[in-house]
């Protein structure tokens, strides 16, 4: 699947970081990790780490899928609000929801102060703004949620909006907890950490043509006839999951993104920079870049083909553009790259991460909806500790076998 197009900025802006080879013979390792952007990078690194001989795989460039195209902001707000996580689960188990993904931004930002290039990582405070005053009461109930759950949030009045921002909102939801980061360059840079460190190994442009499995071993054999004998497989190919199996598990949209030229006043644009995000459908997503530029994304579609995804992405950027200047009539913003991606998002907002009974000594890490890479940090742990055999707190929360009713997720 074509996951990306137009001119993603991370590409552009990278470059070639690695040049991994393919895989040319025959290996053989205890896990064998299929996916090469920032979700294999993450579990390849966990289980590397853990002292596990592990290979990973991508039949692209590594990154190169919808990696490239993440605008990579970090929070722990999922996409289903949490008034409505507990109306499905119940408030203790949607509570642990939320506070996994809080616990993985930070788990994050440690991750990138072991490394020698922190790809941009920076902690930030988000803004979740009501797009109409009929917004008001859910947003109420959402905060008193939060409030409850621990978290640090703040009510924003019109006016206490208006005051700090410069633009006008019915109410705002300002929140602590949330960061921002290259997601492209910290794929690379993990990839090199757990290579020269754990003795990762490392094969791009292999393509898996089918596994099989051989009583306790796993076959995987690839497109240039080489076979790869692991005691377990994990897959980390993200949408790209629905070509694996017949399940049902998570519903296409095609969402579009630019970046601007940099901005002399880029050091502060608004207040703390926060990221901003607004109850919408279509939804807007904003953010600054370390170099000073400022990310817009949002205005979704379901997903058809590449071809009429990407025919959109004039008149997205340009609508994506409007409304920025809507908001922000003082600040002149000239787009630089345009992209457009393909993402998924599950009914109830939650990631899949674990066995299911069909792929036999097989593991999946699916990281689908807006908090992809919160939810990668927490695959990388929670397969990790079980392939030790060890207990993760958060490993029963993203079964593929949970149970709930049919609360509907929200699109952000």
């Amino acid at each position: 699947m074509d996951l990306r197009s137009g001119h993603a900025f991370w590409l552009v802006r990278n470059g070639i970081l690695n040049a991994f080879p393919a895989l040319d013979g025959d290996v053989r390792c205890d896990v064998v990790v299929v996916g090469g952007g920032i979700t294999g990078a993450l579990v390849g690194y966990h289980i590397a780490e853990a002292g596990v001989s592990t290979v990973v795989l991508d039949r692209r460039d590594i990154g190169w899928g919808s990696t490239s195209a993440s605008t990579a902001l970090l929070q722990y707000e999922i996409d289903t609000p949490l008034v409505e996580l507990q109306e499905r689960f119940g408030t203790e188990t949607a509570q642990r929801c939320y506070h996994s993904c809080r616990d993985a931004i930070y788990k994050l930002r440690e991750l990138t102060q072991r490394l020698d290039d922190h790809c941009g990582f920076s902690l930030k405070p988000s803004l979740f703004m009501a797009k109409r005053a009929s917004d008001t009461a859910f947003m109420k109930r959402e905060f008193a949620a939060r409030k409850e759950a621990g978290f640090e949030i703040d009510w924003w009045s019109a006016r206490e909006v208006k005051r700090h921002m410069k633009f006008q909102r019915p109410c705002a939801l300002y929140s602590r907890d949330g960061a921002q980061v290259d997601a492209f360059r910290l794929t690379h840079r993990l990839l090199e950490k757990a290579q020269a460190d754990f003795g990762l190994r490392i094969f791009d442009r292999t393509e898996v043509m089918e596994y099989k499995v051989r009583g306790r071993q796993v076959l995987v054999k690839t497109n240039r006839d080489c076979t790869i004998r692991a005691k377990h497989i994990i897959f980390a190919t993200g949408y790209e999951f629905q070509q694996l199996s017949d399940r049902k598990l998570v519903k296409l949209h095609s969402t579009f993104a630019f970046v601007s030229e940099p901005l002399t006043a880029g050091r502060h644009l608004w207040h703390d920079n926060c990221l901003l995000w607004e109850k919408a459908d279509p939804y807007l997503y904003i953010r600054t870049t370390d170099d000073h530029r400022v990310l817009i994304g949002g205005e979704d579609e379901d997903f058809r083909d590449p071809e009429k995804r990407d025919a959109m992405i004039a008149k997205k950027s340009a609508t994506l553009k409007r409304k920025f200047r809507h908001l922000f009539p003082h600040i002149p913003l000239e787009p630089a790259f345009c992209w457009a991606g393909t993402f998924g998002e599950t009914e109830d907002g939650l990631a899949y991460i674990g066995q299911i009974p069909e792929f036999p000594h097989a593991s999946f890490a699916l990281g689908f909806g807006g908090n992809g890479i919160t939810y990668s940090v927490l695959a990388a742990e929670i397969l990790r500790d079980q392939f030790l055999g060890k207990t993760n707190a958060y490993g029963d929360l993203y079964r593929f076998d949970r149970h709930g009713g049919n609360a509907r997720a929200h699109k952000r």
